[in-house]
């Protein structure tokens, strides 16, 4: 009964822009993280990077410096702004949240995923 919806994903030029966003609706008593994942052609899915409910942030070492996880929790809305993006940025990226539900069940939830292709 979760889910999330990504939006903003697209093709941009090495060095340029892009800001992704997650929505999550459903029967959420509490996020407790959202996170974003990337998978790659023939590659394992990674950790992007997430953000706890206290607001703490993890990065992968590849986008330190480079993009921003951030949360509105007033609409339940995750947000990762990319910047001076790199040909290897290149994949689809998955929206997840850790969800306990008003039923009291926790779990993980995906998005649908958008794709991200970094391309001149």
């Amino acid at each position: 009964q979760v889910q999330l919806v990504e939006s903003g994903g697209g093709l941009v030029q090495p060095g340029g822009s892009l800001r992704l966003s997650c929505a999550a609706s459903g029967s959420i008593f509490r996020i407790n993280v959202m996170g974003w994942y990337r998978q790659a052609p023939g590659k394992q899915r990674e950790l992007v990077a997430n953000i706890i409910s206290v607001g703490g942030t993890v990065y992968a070492d590849s986008v330190k410096g480079r993009f921003t996880i951030s949360r509105d929790n007033a609409k339940n809305t995750l947000y990762l702004q990319m910047n001076s993006l790199k040909p290897e940025d290149t994949a689809v990226y998955y929206c997840n949240a850790v969800v306990t539900t008003y039923e009291r069940r926790t779990f993980g939830s995906w998005g649908q995923g958008t794709q991200v292709t970094v391309s001149s």
